[in-house]
């Protein structure tokens, strides 16, 4: 099928990154402790994912990405960028129009870890 089926974040403290990915997304994290390490299912109402302790130092930010980077489509790209602002993420890429399909940005969460939002809008 060739979809994406499913995601995971790393994070050296994984309570806040499912502090803010809950207050900014409303993602539900269950911790799993079937698994041998620090492990949370995330329910997002479509895509599934999880999220792990990061088992080495968070990489700078002047690292490139060493990994897939996901990106989330929402009702309204301003607000979401404020919500992820106010839960402590930074602007890695501000927004953006791709012609006629939507805005696009990209933000980091406080574990440096590197996303996108986008809404679309065929006006933009």
């Amino acid at each position: 099928m060739n979809i994406i089926g499913y995601f995971e974040i790393q994070s050296s403290e994984s309570q806040r990154e499912v502090r803010f990915y809950n207050n900014v997304f409303g993602w539900i994290f269950t911790r799993d402790h079937n698994i041998p390490i620090e492990y949370y299912r995330i329910s997002t109402g479509s895509i599934h994912g999880g999220l792990l302790k990061r088992a080495t130092p968070t990489p700078p930010l002047s690292s490139e990405t060493n990994a897939f980077t996901c990106s989330i489509q929402v009702e309204n790209f301003d607000q979401t960028a404020k919500l992820i602002i106010h839960n402590g993420g930074k602007v890695a890429m501000p927004k953006f129009a791709i012609a006629k399909k939507c805005f696009q940005g990209y933000f980091t969460d406080q574990d440096n870890n590197i996303f996108g939002i986008f809404e679309v809008d065929e006006n933009a």
